[in-house]
């Protein structure tokens, strides 16, 4: 059979870094379903990288099979999956990393975080934490090498003007302090877990407690628990825009920040300053990619003056 390819994945098709594996993807599906034999159940969705297709094994599991555009970030994701074997993140059934494909346990997709309170739902990824945040695989990156790297190529956003450049220095001086501090690395982190990232269980024992929640789609490193909050702080930002705070959208930042770090017991400096480094390397990217937008600018200034004391 041939899948029909989501649209926010065809819209890559002019970037030559995406434009051959585009052109290979309805074949290297129809041999996975094949091989692996799995049988298609719905259409297809895109994730930011990836397509995911609800299946069944011919066991008639369901599950769902994702295939991921290759990139460094997927290289391990199922390296943390088979780590965690189910506690806290959907079951890993099998895995092609050169092929950079995944099957996976099906989670709920109608329910994620975003259907709780803001507060409530950090309190779940808290949760979450101790059972992600373990001794790492050898083969991931490290979070002190991403930091580094990060140090030498964040002055760039000084010559581009958009971000104050009194936060852009303060970015630099604490990456490269991080990137040579021993507590950077050692930990096993998710570091991309956002509300959309926790899915509802569909295990039988799923309502009983916070075992109800599974995340999905880890980008693994060697790293820092304190490096995991700033997802939290800058998603769901329409509700903090639309809460009508005014002067006090700094105070709502704060709030989340101070959710987290209470509940999953971090040191709340480290946290900060892991937080504000995260948002100006976000504009990095942006700027890098020529696709920063101004209301995310606004966002990221925002976010990282708060993080400062």
């Amino acid at each position: 059979m041939s899948v029909s390819i989501p649209s926010r994945l065809v819209a890559h098709a002019a970037d030559p870094r995406w434009a051959g594996w585009l052109d290979r993807l309805p074949r290297l599906i129809d041999d996975l379903l094949g091989e692996w034999q799995l049988t298609t159940e719905s259409e297809p969705v895109a994730g930011t990288a990836a397509i995911v297709l609800p299946v069944r094994t011919g066991e008639g599991e369901a599950t769902v099979l994702k295939v991921s555009w290759p990139h460094w970030e997927a290289e391990t994701e199922h390296l943390a999956l088979r780590y965690w074997a189910g506690d806290g993140a959907v079951r890993l059934l099998r895995a092609d990393p050169r092929r950079f494909a995944l099957l996976l346990e099906r989670a709920d997709d109608r329910r994620d975080l975003r259907k709780l309170r803001v507060r409530e739902a950090i309190e779940v990824v808290a949760s979450l934490y101790p059972r992600l945040h373990r001794t790492p695989p050898p083969q991931l990156r490290t979070l002190s090498w991403l930091a580094a790297d990060w140090a030498e190529r964040l002055p760039r956003l000084i010559a581009h003007g958009g971000m104050p450049r009194r936060i852009v220095e303060h970015a630099v001086s604490l990456a490269r302090d991080f990137s040579r501090d021993p507590a950077t690395d050692g930990t096993l982190i998710h570091t991309d877990l956002h509300y959309e990232n926790v899915l509802g269980s569909l295990r039988d024992d799923a309502r009983q407690d916070h075992r109800g929640w599974l995340v999905i789609d880890p980008k693994p490193l060697s790293g820092d628990p304190c490096y995991e909050v700033g997802p939290l702080l800058g998603n769901r930002w329409d509700e903090l825009v639309g809460a009508d705070l005014g002067a006090n959208l700094r105070g709502g930042v704060l709030d989340r920040l101070y959710t987290a770090v209470d509940a999953a017991g971090l040191d709340e400096d480290r946290t900060r300053d892991w937080s504000l480094v995260r948002e100006v390397v976000r504009v990095l990217w942006a700027v890098e990619e020529d696709a920063l937008e101004k209301d995310d600018l606004d966002r990221a200034v925002t976010i990282a003056k708060a993080m400062q004391r």
